[in-house]
């Protein structure tokens, strides 16, 4: 199976950098542009649930490795300030990882250090066959 495009696709439309990328960690960050704005001018909610989900599947799939590939199951995702501007950063730690589940954990913050939005991630583990 070919290697997965960290950076293209949807990522790169939300302009996601990648920080740190670990099984136990990762860490990105993009800049609030207008683009990503809802009506009212603030960063669109549909936003914050796709970078949670992008840091918490890309840390589970770097944890599973070659075992397999992992899918998100749930996405719950609080939204806690507006923002207009600025740049945000995004840290995603595991909460559980089992056999057939992970369970991801993600803090948004804002330049200020101010959190922003929180997330949770469950993911399936589907292993490779053999």
């Amino acid at each position: 199976m070919d290697e997965p495009d960290l950076n293209g696709g949807f990522v790169a439309l939300l302009g996601l950098s990648y920080d740190e990328v670990s099984a136990d960690r990762v860490v990105l960050h993009w800049q609030v542009r207008p683009e990503l704005h809802q009506p009212y001018g603030i960063q669109h909610g549909g936003v914050y649930c796709s970078v949670v989900e992008t840091a918490a599947s890309i840390g589970g799939a770097t944890w599973l490795g070659d075992r397999g590939q992992v899918v998100g199951v749930s996405n719950q995702t609080d939204f806690l300030r507006a923002v207009r501007s600025g740049e945000l950063t995004a840290v995603g730690t595991p909460i559980h990882r089992g056999r057939s589940q992970q369970l991801w954990q993600v803090e948004i913050t804002d330049d200020g250090d101010r959190l922003v939005a929180r997330g949770q991630v469950r993911l399936q583990n589907l292993a490779t066959a053999t």
